[in-house]
């Protein structure tokens, strides 16, 4: 069984044990939450799609980290002019175990 779930303004397909990072969400290691919009559901037989949701499908997971993505570095410069700007940033992150999918 599958269920494509949304979360940060992207779209995930999750089945059962995978691991995933998703946008930092609040709650603690080992804390077990629920993923919601769920957009579509299916692996016996006809997918169930949501418009735009699938009522009552739920998609469980666990909490398994937080954490802070690798830094991604911002060069911006003009040509001639001397003006060079160096910047990071390191993203905040949820990674979760999927524990069960229901629809």
């Amino acid at each position: 069984m599958y269920a494509v779930v949304a979360n940060g303004g992207k779209q995930y397909k999750l089945e059962p044990g995978e691991v995933l990072r998703l946008e930092k969400m609040a709650g603690e290691v080992g804390d077990n939450i629920s993923l919601s919009p769920v957009l579509m559901v299916g692996g016996d037989g006809e997918p169930k799609i949501g418009q735009p949701h699938v009522a009552g499908a739920v998609v469980e997971a666990t909490i398994i980290e937080q954490g802070k993505a690798r830094k991604v570095l911002i060069f911006k410069k003009k040509r001639r002019k001397g003006y060079r700007v160096k910047r990071g940033h390191r993203q905040h992150f949820t990674a979760v175990r999927v524990t069960g999918i229901s629809a």
